[in-house]
């Protein structure tokens, strides 16, 4: 194997999340900032919110039900 191509592994990066949120991890990188982690996310807080944009949903099941009923005839 070639020495010295691999780039330096740094155990103890320090990641800075845009909410506050500070973590130690593991990275080629000395220092990583994110946007979103763990403590912010909304999938993981519980604060996920589903979006009906314009009543889509039920455009769906209102089209779905004219479409079984088509073909019943």
């Amino acid at each position: 194997m070639k020495a010295d191509i691999h780039p330096k592994y740094h155990i103890n990066t320090k990641a800075t999340c845009a909410c506050g949120a500070v973590f130690l991890v593991g990275s080629t990188l000395p220092e990583i900032s994110v946007e979103i982690c763990s403590n912010c996310h909304p999938f993981y807080t519980g604060n996920e919110k589903v979006l009906d944009t314009a009543g889509r949903v039920d455009r769906f099941k209102k089209r779905a039900v004219a479409s079984a009923a088509k073909a019943k005839k």
